[in-house]
């Protein structure tokens, strides 16, 4: 309803006036002060006058006879909202709080406010502001002040009453309707409001007044589409001019490709959109996959497996520093998942460890690093991946940790982060059935929802038990983890509703958009909830400072593309493939191996095929070829039927292929043989292991009886599941010429292996010990 004089609003029940926080609202002349002294003093409450928080400056305006316009007006209700959670008694504070919009900044300080309106006639509001000439409000705004008035409405928590009667009878009829249980505060108010003075945003009032301003000059269709992270798949100005113009997004992410093409592809992006973007890049590995020519550092689990932490440190550095030139301001990282499972493959290489402390000490490494640039981060993945072995692209995947466990592990990782000062959290679409009915007991199995729906979740534990004030999103919304859960049209607005702040990637722009439109206008998104969102997306991006920058600044000039790629960087990469690259085991006494021992090399590469980056899985071997040939070694590469039957033989079969390679004189051709493992998939599979060119594959180390034999794996660290009988193994981590050439003289003995292990490279077998 509106709000009929002398009736409640009534939004359903709320509990009696004790303890409770009001609101008097109304124009000038209703008597907001004179009603919230009597009605504080009936409650037991403090009152407070609200236009004695007014800036001087608004004073003044009001005074010359100037209406306030809402940028004077939104650091004034702001500060109300906050004086509401800092009392440690009911209060009351009269305020004319005349719009919906500025009730809502009032709320975004407290939910649970009450607002009290006192209504009458214009004649009667005429003439009580006649009689108090005092006043700094004259008379002559009186219909200004009518016609920007919006009533109470149905979801909004409050109480109608007419003034045109005693205070004492204003005030009995207030307190009896909320002794009445005749109101309640709005039921899907988050629980947890964003304070945008407190970490990580830490906002001074200039910031708040430009946050509060912008949303209230926003439209609802500019609203909706700041919840909204676009991948931008094409370049083209076209592109962005319709993704800017129409769905009005609040953040964006890119196809990586050359620096220069990516440069003036955000610089375009940041020139044509009306409220800065966040602009987003996955710098999980140094510079590597935010451009093509960015500088490949370490994986995460690179950075975790030497003794020295400010590796972590130096790969966050070259990170921001590389993504800064390009124009990205938000890294989603570091990643704080625990590698418990060995058989996860989606976190293998990409979690710091399988312990909580490596991982907290490695992520507050790359976070400091990182954060000497104009960066902010989104860490991931809430609530934790690392149990399940299943990958939450492909399928919803589950932590299945008790809570108390929870809380031991990776509640304390997210914990000891977010005292760091971790900016945001981005969500995956991972379940946690065990933590989930912690807080909502008696839930059932076909209740158990990805984190990104699990209110519980968000609201309850993040929210709540670990005090996360900073920005949330979700993962990537094509991840079938979430998509397998419901249908499209109540997924998308589901997700903001259960605490998510903003939406990371389309489907399909114009029916995401609607979706996400139609679930606030039909109430699955509340309003308190949208704000909320709103605040904090704004307060990230006002974190950054992207408010105060010139537009033209936004994105630095071409020439800082210089640091990419950069000698520099690569000589951090070198240095640390150099102290990473990890002796397993070498259990036959095979190494060291070395031209003048072991000339003549057969060598195998092992490769997952080409995945969707359609990409030679194979060109890291000619790496490897030139650089043993360097080194003095005589190399003889293997090649499999199909690769045989592509260079022009025919008749090629595995059968005939094996006959020829697994001869009696196998040892007579070759003094060693080295294999080189680049297994890698993105999305396709649940769980990644070697799959072999043929059934009894020749290049299977059947040879490893026969010749010294070494195995090098350059990305997954589980490979001795499907290679037991190999004897000497080496964790290179990475498929890039710094660590080939560094395994390659390790090998040799020139140089001493320093990196470390844990104990998921044996995969829970005692055969891959041998």
């Amino acid at each position: 309803m509106t709000g009929k004089p002398g009736t409640k609003h009534d939004g359903g029940t709320l509990p009696g006036p004790s303890g409770r926080h009001l609101v008097v609202m109304g124009v000038a002349g209703c008597g907001k002060s004179t009603v919230g002294i009597a009605l504080a003093e009936r409650l037991g409450a403090r009152f407070l006058d609200g236009d004695s928080l007014h800036p001087h400056a608004n004073i003044d305006r009001m005074a010359s006879g100037t209406p306030l316009n809402d940028d004077d007006r939104a650091p004034w209700l702001a500060e109300i909202g906050r004086r509401f959670p800092a009392s440690d008694t009911a209060l009351v504070i009269a305020c004319s709080a005349l719009k919906r919009g500025y009730r809502n900044i009032i709320r975004s300080g407290d939910p649970s406010v009450v607002f009290v309106h006192l209504h009458g006639t214009r004649e009667l509001l005429s003439a009580r502001m006649t009689s108090r000439p005092g006043h700094f409000m004259p008379p002559s705004l009186l219909d200004s002040q009518l016609a920007t008035l919006e009533p109470l409405q149905d979801d909004e928590a409050g109480i109608v009453v007419d003034i045109d009667q005693s205070v004492e009878d204003i005030v009995e009829h207030v307190v009896s309707a909320m002794s009445g249980h005749l109101v309640q505060a709005e039921a899907s108010a988050p629980q947890y409001l964003v304070d945008l003075t407190a970490a990580p945003f830490s906002l001074d009032d200039a910031a708040l007044n430009w946050v509060e301003s912008t949303i209230a000059s926003m439209t609802l269709e500019e609203k909706i589409g700041q919840l909204f992270i676009n991948h931008n798949n094409d370049y083209s100005p076209e592109y962005l001019d319709n993704v800017l113009e129409n769905f009005h997004v609040g953040g964006m992410r890119y196809r990586p490709g050359p620096s220069a093409a990516v440069q003036e592809h955000i610089r375009y992006a940041q020139s044509k959109t009306r409220i800065p973007l966040l602009v987003a890049s996955n710098p999980e590995m140094g510079g590597a996959g935010s451009c093509d020519d960015g500088t490949f550092v370490s994986t995460h689990l690179q950075a975790g497996s030497h003794p020295d932490k400010s590796i972590a440190r130096r790969m966050g550095e070259v990170a921001g520093v590389e993504t800064a030139a390009l124009g990205c301001n938000w890294a989603f990282a570091p990643i704080v998942d625990i590698h418990y499972n060995w058989r996860n493959t989606v976190i293998s290489t990409r979690a710091f460890g399988n312990t909580p402390g490596i991982v907290v000490e490695r992520a507050k490494e790359y976070f400091d690093g990182i954060s000497e640039s104009p960066t902010v981060c989104a860490m991931k993945h809430f609530p934790g991946d690392g149990i399940d072995e299943r990958d939450q692209h492909v399928v919803t995947s589950y932590n299945t940790l008790g809570y108390e466990e929870w809380d031991r592990t990776y509640g304390h990782v997210y914990r000891e982060m977010i005292g760091h000062g971790v900016q945001s959290i981005m969500v995956g679409h991972i379940g946690a059935p065990e933590v989930s009915r912690h807080f909502r007991p008696g839930l059932a199995d076909s209740e158990i929802r990805p984190a990104t729906l699990a209110p519980e979740l968000l609201q309850d534990l993040l929210r709540g038990e670990l005090g996360f004030n900073g920005l949330v999103l979700t993962d990537a919304s094509l991840m079938v983890g979430l998509t397998q859960t419901m249908k499209r049209r109540d997924l998308v607005p589901a997700t903001i509703a259960a605490g998510c702040d903003m939406f990371l990637f389309f489907r399909n722009p114009e029916e995401d958009f609607q979706f996400m439109l139609d679930g606030y206008k039909s109430g699955v998104i509340s309003d308190v909830r949208l704000h909320d969102a709103l605040r904090r997306i704004l307060g990230l991006k006002a974190s950054l400072g992207l408010h105060v920058k010139p537009r033209e600044s936004l994105v630095p000039s071409s020439e800082a593309l210089a640091v990419i790629g950069s000698d520099a960087h690569r000589s951090i990469a070198a240095d640390i493939a150099d102290k990473t690259v990890t002796l397993v085991k070498d259990t036959a006494g095979n190494l060291p191996i070395t031209p003048k021992t072991h000339k003549r090399i057969r060598l195998y590469g092992i490769s997952g095929g080409a995945d969707f980056t359609r990409a030679d899985p194979l060109a890291y071997l000619d790496t490897v070829k030139e650089e043993l040939e360097a080194a003095g070694f005589v190399v003889d590469v293997f090649k499999t039927a199909e690769q045989r039957e592509a260079a022009g033989e025919t008749g090629m079969n595995f059968m005939r292929v094996l006959s020829e390679e697994a001869t009696a004189d196998y040892a007579d051709r070759y003094d060693a043989a080295f294999v080189f493992a680049n297994v890698k998939g993105f999305a396709q599979e649940a769980a990644i292991r070697i799959k072999w060119s043929s059934p009894m594959a020749a290049e299977i180390p059947w040879y490893a009886t026969e010749v010294p034999t070494v195995f090098v794996s350059l990305n997954q660290p589980n490979h001795l599941i499907d290679v037991p009988m190999v004897k000497t193994a080496i964790h290179a981590h990475a498929g890039t010429r710094e660590a080939i050439r560094a395994t390659i003289q390790k090998i040799q003995g020139k140089s001493e292996f320093q990196g470390t292990y844990n104990e998921n490279v044996f995969c829970g077998s005692f055969d891959t010990r041998l």
